[in-house]
């Protein structure tokens, strides 16, 4: 029952104006977050639908003690959910009305001449065609097992397997409980979109993570090899952190800042459950760290993942702009070009990846570009995955070098990432840099279909 209760307390202080869904859920002291997050951003998302519900049973009415927030919640898992997860008195509150809310459903869906659920939402509101197709995404995490273990067992839990995905529309096609390995990155799985693994043993055992596509390649292009230096500049909740952990097999050292103390707590726990180790984590503002300080002086990767408009996020929140104003994408851009030129400035710095969910040029390609300009020919974008088809906008030259995602193009979440590399002496301006320049980096050369390397078994395995 805490997850309903945590889901209450957010939609109360919704409603209360105290803040935005993503600040307020990272704030509710619930561990874990992105359920909590996918709970109440659907609750929100089906509002009216629910009070009209609970309007026509008369639910609210015939339980007196039951607060209006919590009956959306427990309404919405019922009906539009998994079903209701909890036990003792609300389960079987939940139960005496069930027969009464399932009937009121289905005269709202005779009045409105609709078949679906989904189809009762006002336009506005309604996911788009697009949005509704991303899959449900599962990296394997490495430190704790491997990609063929984790097939084993979905398969002993009735999932059928269904091979490396050859193309996108082999993802759009997934239903049921059936999976596949994605066509890019060799450690993620891919599921229907209505798949849901919060209360599965491999995410409660931290062997899966739960991570959008295109939230996986900030660290899988940045690709520190093992023993490296790694900062994480703006790090919570620290999918990506766990995610540099391991790539480099912890092995190594990581470095991970957030300046807020609620934040970093989540983070920490996460990174445990991940079995992350090397992983130095600090409550403090990255654009305070001194780059000359010594603990610093062997750090030649940095990920960049700074604050942004989320512009790119498929499931949103009240308090959370979708078209955010003039004014705070130009405040959004000026804090980003102040910490990619803070982060470039650490001496020992070899590569960065630079990375946003925002959709707008203006916190994406012009920040990389003014940086760029003000480094002259210290730093040089790279050419990173040069099959995946979206790329940067045309806002400069070498822009192509950047990668875009989209729920249409790439079937995840709007995404933006840069992969910036120091010049050698006497390099020249910053430029594109041809895959077949240099040693193949993470996605260049892998991404063209070839099967991923089989992996030995580890001991760690769920069974």
């Amino acid at each position: 029952m805490a997850l309903y209760r945590a889901a209450a307390a957010v939609l109360a202080g919704l409603e209360r104006g105290e803040g935005g869904l993503k600040s307020l859920v990272y704030n509710s002291g619930f561990p874990h977050v992105r359920q909590l997050y996918a709970l109440v951003s659907e609750t929100v998302r089906y509002a009216s639908v629910l009070e009209k519900l609970l309007d026509g049973a008369a639910l609210l009415q015939a339980e007196k003690k039951l607060a209006p927030q919590l009956a959306k919640v427990l309404v919405y898992d019922l009906l539009f959910g998994k079903g209701l997860k909890c036990g003792g008195r609300w389960k079987a509150l939940a139960r005496r009305h069930r027969a009464r809310l399932e009937a009121e459903l289905a005269r709202m869906k005779v009045r409105h001449k609709v078949s679906r659920n989904e189809d009762l939402l006002a336009p506005e509101k309604a996911v788009s065609a697009s949005a509704s197709q991303v899959p449900r995404y599962v990296r394997v995490n490495t430190l704790k097992t491997c990609v063929d273990d984790v097939i084993d067992f979905f398969k002993r839990q009735g999932y059928a397997y269904l091979g490396k995905a050859v193309s996108v529309e082999d993802l759009k096609a997934l239903s049921g409980k059936k999976f596949l390995l994605d066509l890019h990155l060799p450690e993620v799985l891919v599921f229907p979109s209505q798949t849901d693994l919060h209360d599965n043993l491999l995410y409660t055992s931290g062997h899966i993570i739960l991570q959008d596509k295109a939230s996986c390649l900030p660290a899988y292009l940045l690709g520190p090899v093992a023993g490296s230096h790694v900062i994480d500049a703006c790090a919570a909740p620290g999918n990506k952190t766990s995610h540099l952990a391991a790539i480099l097999k912890n092995k190594g050292q990581i470095f991970a800042f957030d300046v807020d103390p609620k934040r970093v707590a989540t983070m920490s726990t996460l990174l445990t459950r991940a079995g992350v180790t090397g992983c130095q984590l600090a409550q403090q503002d990255f654009l305070t760290v001194d780059p000359r300080d010594p603990k610093y002086s062997r750090v030649t990767h940095i990920l960049l993942d700074p604050s942004c408009s989320g512009s790119g996020m498929v499931t949103r929140g009240p308090g959370e702009e979708a078209a955010p104003s003039a004014e705070r994408l130009q405040a959004l851009s000026g804090f980003q070009r102040r910490v990619l030129n803070h982060a470039l400035s650490f001496p020992a710095l070899q590569r960065l990846v630079y990375s946003t969910c925002s959709l707008h040029q203006e916190e994406n390609e012009d920040v990389v570009q003014a940086v760029l300009q003000e480094w002259g020919s210290a730093f040089r974008l790279v050419t990173a995955f040069p099959s995946w088809p979206c790329r940067g906008l045309a806002a400069f030259s070498g822009a192509e070098s950047c990668l875009r995602a989209s729920p249409t193009e790439t079937l995840t979440h709007g995404f933006f990432v840069a992969v910036l590399e120091r010049c050698k002496d006497g390099a020249a301006a910053p430029s594109s840099l041809p895959a077949a320049a240099k040693s193949p980096q993470p996605g260049e050369g892998t991404e063209t279909g070839a099967a991923p390397k089989k992996r030995k078994r580890k001991k760690q395995s769920v069974k």
